[in-house]
């Protein structure tokens, strides 16, 4: 690729980045702004806000690489992150929204009343946040590398460094621009030299993958078989994406921004439609991969096919002017759903850490903002220092890995908050720490004992087939157990959480 045009991308984004984020802190001036936005966002805009922060690197360059070396069965990644979208507007999407949380852990100490319950989904959210994070640092040194040849800690350096400007400068209300923008530029970057590619290849009369390589690439339940165990790991792996969504912090707290339910689950909605755009192309890279690239060269990882192909198809500008655009729209990946992360992680480092150790020194806005602005660091420097110790795992898998913890701790607690007053403090509390402490066991052994052959490389390598109904069933028996500890306005909150918001109840 040609180095100046890949920096000439990749410095664009970057600076048109920076320069919605600019204009975003002119509207951002109380505590509202910086958290929720106001609570006045547009469905539409929403949606777009979604996609951009929720198609991370493991959309834009993981699926892709891995439908080139593990086979077609990789489509499952891009129907499980749709789908979590719809268990998402289903479920809780209207609840969360009219349960008035700043954050998950507002949410969680609103419905249950109680401080411990909130501290653990602090450190959950802290976790989550921070391990999704990892994925999009390393992701970009990848793609900044592919470009230019830097160092891999360059590229993670960049994205950290403009995500903290925005997310410190201008909070929600900035970063919801950004991503908004960002959606767009993304589908841009990735459909547009498809096309071109697409073009390429029936007018080449090029033959299919299937032929190119092992017929194997074709075969269902044989792409996750280096895991062992293929029909587990696969049926796992969709569980942990479908029930994973809701649990994302960067995700939830979207949500809070809608003006009501109504608002949400249209927002919910809107984004399927802006998801299944997104996803009909990544896999064409991977096939066209297969085909025009058979073997990758000695030292480059498949989750660069993207920007690679364009190179080996068309080796003359337009194959280098094809490729800058996709490493513009890689970055584009990184800084959108690093700054929702960043956002999500701040806000909760802010409210109980910063706030419950400094105190205020006053009582307006601008402590406020302060506090936001040390968290927002606080939380870009510990994944950024994790990503230069940890050997990538893989973009898809590392993101695979996040659902899987996300849906074993939050998605229990959201949905049994949601709709069964049985749930108890010490139910809830249970359920998270069972769900939370056998994932998290399980994505430590799989990144720093790398894969482990037989059952138990599978069930350790894709947890959530197990983890999450032993956190549903602690969770309920343990409320069973303690029906004393039920908390004592359940009701009143259970009936705030589903009542429309435009019902005018008649008081005579």
């Amino acid at each position: 690729m040609n180095t100046a045009y890949g920096l000439a991308a990749i410095g664009l984004i970057c600076l048109v980045t920076l320069a919605i984020g600019a204009f975003g802190l002119k509207l951002s001036r109380t505590t509202s702004d910086f958290y929720v936005a106001g609570r006045t966002v547009t469905p539409y805009r929403n949606a777009s806000a979604i996609g951009g922060e929720y198609l991370s690197a493991a959309s834009f360059l993981g699926i892709a690489g891995l439908v080139y070396t593990n086979g077609l069965d990789m489509l499952w990644f891009p129907v499980g992150y749709t789908v979590g979208y719809v268990v998402l507007l289903v479920l809780v999407a209207a609840p969360l929204r009219r349960s008035g949380a700043y954050t998950l852990p507002d949410f969680a100490e609103a419905r249950l009343e109680s401080t411990t319950i909130r501290r653990l989904c602090s450190v959950l959210v802290v976790g989550i946040g921070w391990l999704y994070l990892l994925p999009q640092l390393q992701g970009a040194g990848l793609a900044l590398t592919s470009v230019t040849g830097a160092p891999s800690w360059v590229g993670g350096l960049v994205v950290a460094v403009v995500v903290v400007a925005n997310v410190a400068a201008g909070g929600m209300r900035s970063i919801t621009l950004v991503q908004a923008v960002q959606y767009w530029i993304k589908l841009t970057a990735i459909a547009a030299p498809a096309f071109v590619l697409l073009a390429v290849w029936f007018h080449d009369g090029a033959p299919g993958p299937a032929s190119a390589r092992d017929s194997g690439w074709v075969e269902p339940l044989g792409g996750l078989a280096g895991q062992g165990h293929p029909v587990y790991a696969t049926y796992s792996l969709l569980l942990a994406l479908a029930l994973g969504t809701m649990g994302l912090p960067h995700v939830l707290v979207r949500f809070y921004t809608n003006p009501d339910g109504r608002a949400a689950r249209r927002t919910t909605l809107t984004v399927v439609a802006l998801l299944g755009a997104f996803y009909l192309f990544p896999p064409l890279y991977g096939v066209l991969g297969r085909v025009y690239l058979p073997e990758l060269p000695v030292g480059v990882a498949a989750d660069t096919l993207v920007l690679q192909l364009p190179g080996a198809m068309l080796p003359d500008h337009l194959g280098e002017v094809l490729s800058a655009v996709l490493a513009g729209g890689a970055f584009a990946a990184f800084l959108s759903t690093a700054s929702g992360l960043t956002m999500s992680v701040a806000g909760v480092i802010d409210q109980d850490l910063l706030r419950r150790r400094l105190g205020r020194v006053t009582g307006g806005d601008f402590t406020v903002v302060q506090g936001f602005r040390i968290a927002t660091v606080l939380g870009v420097v510990v994944p950024y220092a994790a990503s230069r110790l940890i050997e990538p795992v893989g973009l898809a898998t590392m993101v695979s890995l996040a659902f899987a913890v996300a849906a074993s701790t939050f998605c229990p607690l959201l949905v049994l908050g949601s709709w069964w007053r049985g749930l108890s403090t010490v139910g809830a509390a249970a359920g998270l720490v069972v769900g939370g402490g056998l994932a998290a066991s399980a994505v430590a052994a799989t990144v720093l004992a790398g894969p482990i052959p037989g059952w138990p490389g599978a069930l350790l390598g894709q947890p959530a087939a197990w983890s999450i109904p032993l956190a549903f069933a602690t969770a309920v028996v343990v409320s069973l157990a303690t029906p004393g500890r039920i908390p004592l306005h359940t009701a009143r909150t259970m009936v705030r959480l589903h009542t429309p918001e435009d019902l005018v109840l008649d008081r005579d």
